[in-house]
């Protein structure tokens, strides 16, 4: 929901009830990920969407009866179906459970300040309950900055389980469900809970203030990040010269990294070429919990950078972190190809994919995000090796007899 939190926060100032659409479960393809939201108010203005457009006609109408009948909370499902060719369904061929209620803001007081940081761009977290008891159905929490929640009325202990899992999701800057209960020791009901996550662009820090950062610093922004640009030379470092990126840093790259905020949805990209910048800037980016670390250069410049890295006392571990020669293989060669090769692997990276071409895979296009389970989180070694399996398994389907084999030009930073 809050895909459209600037609208519903108006209608709640406004005291203005409506109905809300909710896409609280996902199978196979679909075209919205979970906690995307249509709403539709009393004068029949719609906004936002679940599916793109296919089955948009319909939410319509179900929330128009929920609203003006002041019915209970109702669930839908949404699936494919080839037998007509005007049936409604996903023509993606990907499921969609929907739950749509009716919202009257006086009896979520919480609400409104909650949509307004979101809408504002503050990190904050609603909780929304999606299956379990039928007088909690429908049900909001919002976590404050305090990691307290205000809302609907749960027992101490389970109240304490959403807010720890809630901020779990927050700092990770991710929409998911968590389950709860089902034992006598919690709750005796199972608790399904929807965490909305509004949360502040992820960092982009790129050191090195040369002509690739200035592509890559637009690309970074496009797709979603707050960029950095960092370089000890004033002379280049300007912001004149990124006009896209969002902060400008004169400094000795590690001696910034050490003094500003990372988290683990920080991207770092390392475009120095200087062995005495990258060496100390890496030392420290590898030891910190961090997203993404790449840093640019030859095969050679690679195979001396790891070499110094081990002198200064870098484990394999953390080695096996580094994204070097940075970015995809796209044949790239112009700063702008070259930004879309890392940004592509951030992207790629960030999600767990393989990064291979989707006609080498098999299985939903839009895949969802694992399931979060703050008792078992896969590292990034687990995320980076099975990215591994699939790229070996489909370079070995791709040579055998009947198959062809292409071969792409190297990257400018494998040169």
């Amino acid at each position: 929901m809050l895909n459209i939190a600037d609208t519903l926060r108006h209608w709640c100032c406004e005291h203005r009830p409506f109905a809300l659409a909710t896409i609280v479960g996902v199978t196979g393809s679909a075209p919205l990920p979970v906690g995307t939201s249509l709403a539709v108010d009393e004068d029949g203005t719609a906004v936002g969407s679940i599916s793109g457009g296919c089955v948009e006609g319909a939410v319509y109408e179900l929330c128009q009866q929920v609203l003006h009948h002041q019915q209970a909370p109702q669930r839908a499902w949404f699936g494919y179906s080839d037998e007509d060719a005007f049936a409604i369904g996903l023509t993606c061929g990907g499921e969609l459970d929907v739950l749509v209620q009716r919202i009257d803001p006086a009896n979520f007081p919480h609400l409104a300040a909650t949509l307004t940081d979101a809408a504002k761009g503050r990190a904050t977290a609603l909780a929304q309950v999606v299956d379990g008891p039928a007088h909690l159905l429908g049900g909001y929490l919002a976590l404050n900055s305090e990691g307290h929640l205000s809302g609907t009325d749960l027992d101490t202990d389970v109240r304490s389980m959403v807010a720890a899992q809630a901020q779990a999701l927050l700092r990770a800057g991710r929409t998911d469900r968590i389950t709860l209960g089902g034992t006598a020791t919690t709750c005796p009901e199972p608790l399904t809970v929807l965490v909305h996550v509004a949360a502040p662009a992820p960092r982009l820090l790129i050191f090195g203030a040369i002509d690739f950062a200035a592509a890559l610093s637009q690309a970074g922004r496009f797709i979603g990040y707050h960029v950095t640009v960092c370089d000890a030379r004033p002379v280049f470092a300007t912001p004149a010269r990124f006009p896209h990126a969002d902060e400008v840093v004169v400094d000795w790259p590690h001696r910034y990294l050490d003094s500003t905020t990372v988290d683990e949805r920080t991207a770092i990209c390392v475009l120095t070429h200087d062995l005495r910048f990258d060496i100390p800037l890496l030392r420290r980016a590898l030891t910190l919990p961090i997203g993404y670390v790449g840093a640019m250069g030859s095969r050679r410049t690679h195979d001396e950078r790891l070499r110094l890295l081990v002198e200064a006392g870098v484990t394999a571990g953390q080695l096996a972190e580094l994204h070097s020669p940075i970015g995809l293989d796209l044949g790239a060669h112009t700063p702008e190809e070259t930004a879309v090769s890392i940004t592509a692997e951030i992207i790629a990276h960030t999600n767990s994919a393989s990064g291979l071409p989707l006609s080498q895979r098999t299985g939903p296009i839009h895949r969802t995000a694992p399931h979060h389970d703050p008792n078992h989180q896969a590292t990034r070694h687990d995320a980076a090796a099975q990215a591994a399996a699939d790229r070996s398994t489909a370079r070995a389907h791709a040579t055998l007899p009947g198959h062809a084999t292409t071969t792409t030009p190297a990257t400018r930073s494998d040169k």
